[in-house]
């Protein structure tokens, strides 16, 4: 979907039609959620503080976010999917993956199906979508980037090895900004120079993901789209309203945290572990701190006795802290299935 809670809230607002419109605080704590085409065209980004936005577009439009909407809405979208295939794998409540090879339909063509699918989905919910095709997830996910907004491109087998190596190292999928850095210091810049590097070359710098990376340069992805995902983490994390960095406040935070926390975990029927302390600096660095045991977490006082444990272990203290989260992740065999929760905080 394109800007999707963003376009969400243009839709039911019409005096938001054509505005920069952000979903998010208007505070100096807030951090922008989503971001409209009109705000992006500012340099609007999600996951960007509310106060940068504000400088880059003063005009901007904050709204507050409805989950809920966006569930439902997300929810007739998957109804639209299952009319043409059951084999969906949800990445978010904006995206997903689509197997098409046999469809309900009988179509010949994914590109017609594609096509199909952004018809229905604009005259049942008022909403644009974009969609990529391809003949693997990797490349389909890239197609559908390509040309948002209301875009459709087709990857065709034939084409892939030339588009690939225009493609920036930024655009290929798991290259953040930080891998990306190091992959340019190396001298890789873009597809054809990734596909220079040898596989040897690639596990020794990035670990396992260095062969995910060989594989895509040469347009290569054998994951299949998978209708059921397990379910590895459950999270809950804060932005503190202003920066603190005495244990005392810290723990109290901590606190709120993981009392938020157990009520997603009861929804989830989830325990796992491993227990992940997130702290979030003043620079907006990022460090996380992690314990893991046969025993699993799933006891309030154990969670927050562990996490209380780790916290004091981090050095934090002294450090002016933004933002305080806590994760289980490593579940047994069979527990808990779908996506992980976001938005935690809006």
């Amino acid at each position: 979907m394109d800007a999707f809670y963003a376009s969400v809230e243009q839709r039911d607002n019409p005096s938001l039609r054509g505005r920069p419109v952000a979903v998010g605080r208007a505070e100096e704590r807030g951090v922008v959620a989503a971001a409209s085409y009109q705000a992006r065209r500012f340099g609007v980004k999600s996951a960007m503080p509310s106060v940068k936005a504000m400088k880059l577009c003063p005009e901007l439009v904050f709204v507050p976010a409805r989950m809920d909407v966006y569930r439902s809405v997300s929810a007739s979208i998957h109804d639209i999917f299952h009319r043409y295939t059951d084999v969906v794998e949800p990445l978010a409540l904006d995206e997903a993956f689509l197997d098409v090879t046999d469809n309900k339909k009988g179509m010949q063509y994914a590109m017609d199906i594609a096509a199909a699918i952004k018809s229905e989905i604009r005259a049942e919910t008022g909403l644009v979508a974009s969609a990529g095709v391809s003949y693997n997830k990797f490349l389909a996910k890239i197609a559908s980037d390509y040309r948002k907004p209301d875009g459709l491109y087709v990857i065709h087998p034939s084409r892939a090895a030339e588009f690939i190596s225009r493609l920036p190292i930024e655009s290929f999928w798991g290259v953040g900004g930080a891998t990306a850095e190091r992959m340019r210091a190396l001298g890789i810049t873009d597809g054809a120079s990734l596909r220079e590097r040898t596989l040897s070359f690639l596990t020794a710098r990035f670990g396992k993901k260095g062969r995910l990376y060989y594989d895509f340069a040469r347009g290569e992805d054998n994951r299949p789209v998978e209708p059921f995902r397990e379910r590895k983490s459950v999270a809950r994390e804060h932005t503190l309203e202003r920066d603190v960095t005495a244990l005392f406040p810290m723990t109290v935070e901590l606190y709120n945290v993981v009392k938020g926390l157990m009520p997603r975990l009861e929804k989830a029927a989830f325990s796992g572990r491993t227990l992940t302390l997130k702290l979030k600096f003043d620079d907006f660095s990022v460090k996380t701190y992690s314990v893991t045991r046969r025993k699993v977490f799933s006891e309030f006082a154990d969670i927050l006795d562990t996490s209380k444990a780790l916290l004091r272990q981090s050095g934090a203290v002294g450090r002016p802290v933004r933002l305080i989260g806590v994760s289980l992740s490593n579940s047994p065999v069979g527990c808990g299935e779908g996506t992980q929760l976001s938005m935690d905080d809006l």
